[in-house]
């Protein structure tokens, strides 16, 4: 049993998800599909795995002011991520989750965990709590 409390970042609610944790930074803008949910970037190692509804784990993310515009389309066409696990605050990101709140979608919770652990948790059936805390077997 793997129990472990994250910094909330974004607030949302509560989730039981799997876990996909990326090996490698990405860029939202032009490395994940916004219509489905899947990784585009064929350069990136997890390339085709489907984001939407996983409890993502992101060690780093490829700059571009477009990744909020991403993000806020990935929670209309509700293939977003259940909730999105930030290495750091990456600023960006969670500009396009408050946009996509102040619209009135149901937004993702954000967290911030260090990445050391990120790789432990890939492909665990996980609990995330609206507080952040990450449960799983």
């Amino acid at each position: 049993m793997v129990s472990v409390q994250a910094e909330v970042l974004l607030d949302g609610p509560g989730t039981a998800a799997t876990a996909l944790a990326l090996t490698a930074p990405i860029s939202f803008w032009g490395g994940v599909d916004p219509r489905s949910g899947l990784i585009a970037d064929p350069r990136h190692p997890e390339n085709g795995q489907l984001i939407a509804g996983k409890v993502l784990f992101v060690p780093e993310t490829v700059g571009s002011s477009s990744a909020a515009a991403i993000l806020l389309e990935l929670v209309h066409g509700k293939h977003a991520p259940a909730a999105i696990v930030l290495h750091e605050p990456d600023a960006i990101l969670l500009l396009g989750l408050i946009v996509a709140k102040e619209m009135g979608y149901e937004t993702p919770i954000a967290l911030r965990l260090d990445r050391e652990g990120f790789s432990a948790l890939h492909g665990r059936t996980l609990r995330v709590s609206d507080r952040g805390l990450i449960e799983g077997a």
